[in-house]
């Protein structure tokens, strides 16, 4: 009932969201390039030396990098809901992918917030705002967010809906509802399909949302581009040329588009995002130094590759600013001059800061998961148990400062991120002023967005068995 009548308030807030006077002629084309489950070190410009990406170099040479990008959340679907509503989780209901309760219940201490699968249709999308401002907007990829993105803000569609993952990387692929050449690759097929919308857009205003599948399970890379590593030395756990093949055929197609841009002389008034929607898998890819991978809320699971470029209005330089997806919608409503909104904006707008290079205010990042997710594959100890990636808890940052806290045990785990990028030394009990400080800010953004705290008790715990599982998965971990 509660998450009803917050979709019903913005439902009416959207109805009274309206434009300023601007020339459209002032505003740029916008290109947002989403990779799925792309690590902050899996491109070679920050600091791979493993992975090759000559393309998405050249992007970032081009770029304003963010060594401190956040994405939505550290798996797939809350991560998009976040970017495309400008809304924190407990906003939409989403949380995760499928059920909040993933692991197994018998370590389970609490009764998790349940989890909303789809964006409601209510939901005030950044498309919809593009949309109403005049341009042609295309979702071309994964949606993930429901039924499709034609209900919210997309004049065309090329292969979104439920699917969270491809069943497969070669034609054909009728569970996305496309008809292509039987062996045509997927990644191959959506940049043709983006690049055609570029050229029949090319004297029109538009929005490109390009949230790639790739590099997403299943692993499938093209034979050819395998043979590229194989004599290639690994870099420490990224060390798989099968998953360096994805990258390899992403890279490529991102040049494929950003080419198709330059031929068609719509370079300098296009801005272009590139980035992933959450960590590295951590069964395929590593990103030390930083800890944990997908699904954790360590800075392996929500920092991630984000450069911005806009041609003659954006410096291509580095900065450690720690910025987030909820910053994009505030931003382009700036950008498009969209006024008198009472669209609930959880981010800032960076536009300021982009093109006038003007400080951003010192704010808080929040994460709140009221939810489970289990783990999987290698990195036992990159998480804080080797049971879950995630349990239910809060983390928030500040400047240099990251809090985690945690509602099984009301345990505080407190970083100094430019002493410890690594997440291992906790602070908590040599700063307390700090965690003072950081526990009652994130209190007052709980208790002002209506966060969800779950505090009722899993009848089925079983505190014996779950020591078992942790010594095991422990002892194993101790022999390798």
């Amino acid at each position: 009932m509660k998450q009803k009548i917050i979709f019903f308030i913005v439902s009416i807030y959207c109805g009274i969201y309206s434009f300023a006077q601007h020339n459209p002629e002032d505003t740029p084309n916008v290109l947002f390039i989403l990779v799925d489950d792309m690590g902050w070190k899996d491109t070679s410009y920050m600091g791979s030396n493993y992975y090759r990406t000559p393309n998405i170099d050249q992007l970032a040479s081009e770029s304003l990098v963010f060594t401190r990008g956040y994405a939505g959340a550290s798996n797939c679907a809350p991560s998009r809901a976040a970017l495309l509503s400008g809304m924190s989780a407990p906003r939409t209901g989403i949380y995760t992918v499928g059920n909040s309760d993933r692991g197994d219940k018998r370590t389970r201490r609490l009764i998790p917030t349940p989890n909303n699968k789809i964006l409601a249709d209510e939901v005030y999308t950044m498309a919809e705002m593009f949309q109403q401002a005049g341009y042609k907007t295309a979702h071309i990829g994964k949606w993930h967010l429901g039924e499709s993105p034609l209900t919210q803000g997309f004049d065309v569609n090329v292969a979104g809906g439920h699917a969270g993952a491809p069943k497969t990387y070669f034609a054909p692929f009728d569970h996305l509802g496309i008809d292509a050449p039987k062996g045509t690759y997927l990644t191959e097929y959506l940049t043709e399909k983006a690049k055609q919308f570029i050229s029949a857009n090319k004297d029109n205003k538009f929005f490109l949302y390009m949230p790639f599948y790739t590099v997403h399970t299943p692993i499938q890379p093209q034979l050819h581009r395998v043979d590229k590593y194989k004599n290639t030395k690994p870099d420490g756990l990224q060390n798989s040329a099968k998953y360096a093949g994805m990258i390899d055929a992403m890279d490529e197609n991102v040049g494929e588009i950003l080419n198709h841009l330059k031929e068609l002389n719509l370079e300098k008034n296009t801005l272009i995002v590139f980035t992933s929607d959450n960590g590295g898998h951590l069964v395929h890819t590593w990103q030390k130094p930083l800890r944990g991978g997908k699904g954790t809320y360590y800075e392996g699971g929500i920092r991630v590759p984000l450069t911005i470029k806009w041609k003659g209005k954006i410096d291509s330089y580095r900065t450690n600013e720690p910025v987030s997806f909820l910053d994009f919608y505030p931003t382009f409503a700036e950008l498009l001059n969209y006024s008198n909104s009472k669209q609930q904006m959880d981010g800032k707008s960076l536009l300021s800061f982009l093109t006038k290079g003007e400080k951003i205010p010192d704010r808080e990042l929040v994460y709140h998961f009221p939810i489970y997710l289990q783990r999987y594959g290698r990195g036992e100890l990159e998480s804080r148990d080797p049971l879950f990636r995630t349990r239910p808890g809060t983390v928030i940052i500040k400047q240099q400062w990251k809090l985690h806290r945690y509602y099984e045990d009301n345990a505080i785990e407190l970083y100094n991120l430019d002493k410890d990028i690594t997440e291992r030394i906790n602070l908590a009990e040599k700063e307390p002023e700090m965690v003072q400080e950081l526990i009652q800010a994130m209190d007052n953004w709980i208790v002002q967005i209506g966060a969800p705290i779950p505090i009722k008790k899993n009848l089925t715990y079983d505190s014996r068995f779950e020591k078992v599982k942790i010594d095991k998965y422990l002892e194993k971990n101790s022999k390798k």
